[in-house]
């Protein structure tokens, strides 16, 4: 295989299990060319129920096409290809080919199944209403309405066999404001909006407690990497010096401890401040640590800037976000936006995010 094949719906692999509950996969387009058309399938103990559940939606479906939906399979795409290893003897003894699967985990249980459920109903709805209404459609547009209305009955059709867990409840006026900054990532303010009371804080350190060392030690790595680039670039060498996972890693750290923290207080929802505001916010607390380390010097406070910079270098706060977005969506904890304030303490900048969110939900509702 010289390039990764990549399977975009989910009804093009076929999940099948034997008498000892080995599970084993088929692909579309493969099984022509192959006198044994089936995978067996070796993974962590850790994925293991994904594939079983791969297995049972597909054969719930396959028994029944007419009445259920593959848009309710857990499983959304995948991605077959080859990794190659070192060693002697047979290819295929040595080298591996790998699946890599994305999944959605709000169809994990019944109960968030029935709410994506009826989100895809409400959606095929309104693409039906819309296209009845032009009139004079096309053979591809009438297909396509054909299909919408299809694949609309099906979904009116509960999908078995998940299993039942309740529904994480919040209350509404308990919100997690999230800040983020160049010095600290991210810090956290529990607030009851209601009564304009913060329940409490959180700094980036007491998110990450045993594990706070990563969070200095990704940025050592940030520092050398960086260093090696300026030096490659400088001799015109390659410098394509990727990062390591570490970032990722703390990353989940920081998302899951934010996850625990809002189930503590039943948060109703956790409010993340808008990316394309970060820039000035970071600009405008670089300006405030040169201007307090050295008052009234300009140029002074614009080499500590620059040099303070380079000591702590940058986040991805899009990576940290999204990894906080993909936890709550696994919890059942409602995501907001908010505008993140420029001046004050972090903790002051997660709280007014907190308030801003809750005040701004309290207009729409009027």
């Amino acid at each position: 295989m010289p390039y990764p094949v990549d399977y975009e719906t989910n009804t093009d692999l076929t999940w099948l299990t034997n008498d000892k509950g080995r599970i084993f996969v088929k692909f579309n387009g493969v099984n022509k060319l192959m006198n044994e058309p089936k995978f067996e399938v070796y993974c962590d103990s850790r994925q293991l129920h994904y594939f079983q559940r791969f297995c049972q939606d597909w054969q719930i479906w396959h028994k029944d096409k007419e009445t259920y939906s593959s848009g309710l399979f857990i499983l959304r795409s995948a991605r077959l290809l080859w990794q190659e290893k070192k060693g002697k003897g047979k290819p295929w003894k040595i080298h591996r080919l790998i699946l890599q699967c994305s999944v959605e985990t709000r169809l994990w249980t019944q109960e968030e199944t029935e709410l994506v459920r009826f989100e895809k109903i409400n959606k095929a709805e309104k693409t039906i209403q819309n296209m009845e209404q032009k009139g004079n459609l096309s053979q591809t547009q009438l297909s396509r309405l054909e299909s919408e209305r299809t694949q609309k009955h099906k979904l009116n059709n509960p999908f078995p066999g998940r299993p039942s867990k309740p529904l994480y409840q919040g209350k509404s006026n308990i919100l997690v404001g999230v800040s983020l900054g160049l010095d600290k990532p991210a810090t956290v303010a529990v607030v009851d909006a209601a009564n304009n009371k913060v329940l409490t804080y959180r700094s980036v350190k007491q998110l990450l407690g045993d594990n706070y060392n990563l969070l200095n030690r990704q940025r050592q790595q940030q520092q050398r990497l960086s260093h090696e680039r300026h030096k490659a670039q400088k001799q015109n060498a390659p410098n394509s010096f990727g990062e390591s996972e570490l970032g990722q890693y703390v990353d989940r750290l920081l998302a899951d401890a934010i996850i625990a923290i809002a189930k503590t207080y039943s948060a109703g929802s956790i409010v993340l401040p808008k990316l394309r505001d970060m820039r000035e916010i970071i600009q405008s607390e670089v300006q405030a640590k040169a201007e307090k380390k050295i008052p009234g010097y300009k140029e002074g406070q614009q080499n500590y800037a620059r040099d303070y910079r380079v000591s702590v270098h940058r986040w991805s706060y899009g990576r940290l976000i999204e990894s906080i977005q993909t936890q709550a969506a696994k919890s059942g904890i409602y995501i907001e936006s908010g505008l993140q304030q420029i001046s004050n303490s972090q903790q002051e900048q997660a709280k007014e995010l907190a308030l801003f969110a809750y005040q701004q939900r309290q207009i729409e509702v009027l």
